[in-house]
């Protein structure tokens, strides 16, 4: 039994999807993994698996370097010959499964982690692209043995009503897991409130919205601390500028702390976990980090990020690109102590309920046995 897993990037395979390979190789299944480029390659390979570098650039729409993409999956899968491929992000979920026919590969699975900002801006280009997208969608989605996994209800209801995908050729799995242990429950810091962003730094993803938060409430007069935790994506078109963010942290509107890798410390001396995206989210991971840490957050009311939280018990909705709401339901955490503590709690809680890496392991690992008759789970 061999398992193809293809990732738009060998970073998002280690922080999302390791654990899936882990288990996959532990059942005794030959695993390898392909993603685009990256420095993460090598810790891939560092860790056993054969690793395939495929021509993925995760924002390109230029057609001749699409369809050399697309020919090299179908090479890569002729190749590789596997029993069960796994497709992961937006690119290789088309690509792949189109191309997974062509090469007569036995069983598919698509993991949907997001629509991306294609389906949520608005302007006549992103209007012809989606057109473009939910096209091929219903063209890559007809393999006669293949599953998807959504993250959020928004999602998978959108790509049923396009008839992209059959309602029982679909699941339902909250997001792509933590490990409680990796991310412990700590009380929060004392004195200054830390209120505190970690994500890629794009627009959508409401960067601009946390900056204007922290100069509305710097206004007001509340003594916060915001801190900014990320890097850029140079490759993306929505990614802010270096020279924004020397201006931010200059201007002492925000400190910030570039990429980290200890996001369970950063957590643990935060005291609020912002994210106010309207990216087109799965499930926003650093949500369900946030609420195993056992702190309150504040997000907006959109696909994923609103099914990361309960509502007004462990955390905040507020409407996307809109920084004054974002700046009160900062003001009301801060000045509430114990709300904020008992949202915390609660997010514990469901971070315990609904978000373990276990159980996302055990979910993923029953959709291999049914698509490959091979027993996965042991």
């Amino acid at each position: 039994m061999k398992l193809l897993l293809i990732i738009n990037s060998p970073e998002f395979f280690l922080t999302h999807r390791l654990p899936l390979a882990l288990a996959a190789r532990d059942a005794g299944v030959e695993v390898e993994i392909a993603t685009g480029p990256g420095l993460a390659c090598e810790k891939i390979r560092n860790l056993g698996f054969v690793h395939h570098l495929l021509p993925l650039k995760r924002s390109s729409v230029n057609p001749l370097l699409e369809f050399y993409s697309l020919v090299a999956f179908w090479k890569l899968m002729r190749s590789v010959k596997p029993n069960l491929l796994h497709l992961v992000t937006i690119k290789p979920a088309i690509y792949g499964s189109l191309t997974a026919r062509l090469a007569k590969v036995p069983a598919v699975l698509v993991a949907i982690s997001g629509l991306g900002s294609t389906f949520v801006t608005s302007g006549k280009k992103i209007s012809w692209l989606r057109r473009v997208v939910e096209f091929l969608y219903k063209q890559a989605f007809r393999h006669p043995n293949i599953r998807v996994v959504f993250q959020n209800e928004s999602d998978r209801s959108l790509l049923i009503n396009l008839e992209a995908i059959k309602a029982d050729q679909s699941y339902l799995i909250r997001g792509s897991g933590v490990s409680l242990t990796d991310y412990p429950f700590k009380p929060e810091p004392c004195g200054e409130v830390v209120v505190t962003f970690a994500s890629r730094l794009l627009v959508e993803k409401g960067v601009l919205e946390f900056i204007d938060s922290a100069r509305i409430l710097k206004r007001r007069g509340l003594s916060i601390r915001f801190w900014l935790v990320g890097e850029l994506d140079l490759e993306n078109p929505s990614s802010v500028k270096w020279d924004d963010i020397t201006f931010w942290h200059e201007s002492g509107l925000v400190e910030y702390l570039g990429f980290r890798s200890d996001i369970s410390e950063i957590f643990a001396n935060s005291n609020i976990v912002v994210l106010p995206s309207y990216y087109g989210e799965g499930l926003p991971k650093v949500l369900i980090e946030a609420a195993a840490c056992g702190r309150a957050v504040v997000t907006t009311d959109m696909p994923g990020c609103r099914d990361a939280i309960r509502p007004n018990i462990s955390g905040v909705l507020v409407p996307d690109r809109n920084a004054e709401k974002l700046a009160d339901a900062i003001e009301r955490l801060v000045f509430d102590s114990d709300l904020r503590q008992a949202m915390g709690k609660a997010g514990r809680d469901l971070a315990k309920h609904d978000f373990t890496i276990e159980k996302v392991v055990s979910s993923h690992m029953k959709i291999y046995s049914e698509l490959t008759g091979f027993n996965f789970v042991h």
